[in-house]
């Protein structure tokens, strides 16, 4: 089949792809949330310097 593999590797390659990317995407989401507030955490304090 494609590139050597049979039918049976193709369903478990998209099962893990199928789990695997919408944690990609949740973790992405929850790093640029953590970043922004850190950075807000870190200008904020003593209000609007850069």
């Amino acid at each position: 089949m494609f590139w050597g593999l049979e039918w049976h590797w193709w369903l478990v390659i998209l099962a893990v792809l199928a789990i695997i990317i919408p944690f990609k995407v949740r973790f992405m989401k929850w790093w640029s949330r953590r970043e922004r507030e850190k950075k807000k955490e870190r200008y904020g304090k003593w209000g609007d310097e850069e």
